[in-house]
């Protein structure tokens, strides 16, 4: 492959010369993520501990607000897409601009969440908190859409963006091992929520956010600018007809929400599996551990291996990897606790390199919609993707309760019935081992974009504009 026509799009809208991509990009963009997810990890494992300990807010009544919040976010987010696509780019860029101004509202929103004004009623504190919880997740879409979308403009390159989808997730998993192991220690006393300490994490973790944001706009580089001159005007009617044609868009789509779901599910249904089928609810702590090193062990083998097979080529491996380990230990249901945390770590091997990768596929997609329509319109067709995630979230909510409700689970008894434990450990093994093969097969057949297709759509690209310059 030829990489000089990969890099000459990075200076022909502008025909000034720009820093060259390299480890700055990548950190910058390690940022944003971390940055994300101090706030997100906090309110995924913590918020709705506040709402009924701290608010005496009803679980049921949590759970209906999650759902709302959820279908509203994902409005949210395509309305801030097309928006941000309508915007003209300054100086700075495009997309990093919108990151830097919105990160201040978005964890000030964040903070007030986990401020409880004394002597309220219960109903005060139900409307504040969805009050609250709903602007939050707006301004979230506010900042998460252009950072996602900024990705497939720092560069052109394939294999680069891979290492950004990559050094992406690293900030995420970062996010996540603070706030799981600081945050418990900071925001209860007791074993008990305490309301000071909730507030005192979340400015805490927000002053932390808004250094990781201020981080990734300093740092990264927008290098892939369309010439205003020449720049279309969006049609949203003609962008929807191509989104709907959009083969690889609809095919990763598929994958992405497939994976997500099993992911919701298997998180569900592992509490039972230890607790009740293997009698060891400790071991969930280190099954936790193992899948974030996992991750960490496989981001230093991403970016070779697509640089010689390809995105997709890696990431459906990864997936027969899991498909087949699951499936295994299916088979295996003598197993002891640690036999079968060592054999599973095989298969979460193999799904980190979907993972990884995955951020990477969106920028290829927004790619094909250019090649297609002629139309650069990055936040619009990020934003889709991310709305079909956070339906997929609504919709998949309640998957494991009611996964473990139909196999005859209850929770009175003190040692569940033999069919019941058979079933929990075939929703453990097997469901995630035929899951996986799914989405090996979509990645295979449906998903068009191989490593050839990827690099000459690029260079296809490149050459165009350059033509339109």
């Amino acid at each position: 492959m030829n990489q000089n026509a990969l890099k000459e799009i990075e200076t022909v809208a502008t025909n000034v010369e720009v820093r060259k991509f390299g480890m700055r990009d990548k950190v910058g963009y390690l940022f944003g993520d971390f940055g994300n997810d101090f706030f997100f990890m906090l309110v995924s494992s913590f918020l709705m501990v506040y709402y009924t300990d701290i608010f005496n807010i009803n679980a049921a009544t949590v759970g209906i607000l999650f759902l709302i919040a959820r279908v509203w976010d994902a409005v949210a987010d395509v309305t801030w897409g097309r928006f941000i696509d309508t915007r003209k780019p300054t100086k700075h860029g495009k997309f990093k601009p919108w990151i830097l101004r919105m990160s201040f509202p978005l964890v000030l929103s964040g903070v007030l969440m986990f401020v409880k004004i004394p002597g309220m009623s219960d109903g005060f504190y139900l409307a504040y908190a969805f009050i609250t919880y709903l602007v939050w997740g707006t301004l979230y879409s506010t900042v998460n859409i252009p950072y996602g979308s900024m990705a497939s403009v720092i560069t052109n390159d394939p294999v680069e963006r891979t290492t950004l989808s990559t050094f992406r997730t690293m900030g995420a998993m970062l996010a996540a091992l603070i706030i799981n192991v600081v945050g418990p220690l900071i925001l209860f006393v007791n074993n008990k929520a305490d309301a000071d300490r909730f507030l005192l994490g979340a400015i805490l973790f927000g002053i932390l956010s808004i250094s990781c944001y201020v981080a990734c706009y300093k740092l990264s580089t927008e290098r892939v600018v369309m010439s205003e001159t020449k720049e279309q005007k969006t049609n949203w009617g003609k962008t929807v007809k191509s989104l709907l044609k959009n083969k690889p868009l609809i095919s990763i789509l598929m994958a992405s929400l497939t994976f997500m779901m099993l992911t919701m599910l298997i998180g569900a249904v592992n509490v039972y599996l230890f607790k009740d089928y293997f009698g060891s609810a400790s071991s969930l702590s280190v099954v936790g551990f193992i899948q974030t090193a996992v991750v960490f062990l496989a981001i230093p083998l991403v970016k070779p291996m697509v640089d010689k097979f390809g995105k997709k080529e890696t990431a459906a491996t990864g997936m027969l990897l899991a498909a087949v380990v699951y499936t295994l230990l299916y088979f295996l249901p003598t197993l002891t606790t640690v036999q079968f945390i060592i054999i599973s770590a095989f298969g979460m091997f193999g799904f980190a390199f979907f993972n990884i990768v995955v951020w990477a596929f969106v920028t290829d997609v927004i790619d094909y919609h250019e090649y297609v329509t002629g139309l650069r319109e990055d936040g619009t067709v990020y934003s889709i993707y991310s709305f079909a995630r956070k339906v997929g979230q609504a919709v998949a909510g309640g998957i494991g309760g009611v996964a473990i409700s139909a196999i005859g689970y209850n929770a009175a008894l003190k040692e569940q019935t033999q069919d019941t434990l058979e079933g929990i450990y075939t929703l453990g093994t097997l469901v995630p081992g035929v899951i996986y093969l799914v989405i090996f097969l979509i990645l295979v057949f449906l998903y068009p974009l191989n490593k050839q297709r990827t690099n000459q759509l690029a260079m296809d690209l490149a050459e165009r504009r350059k033509d339109n310059n």
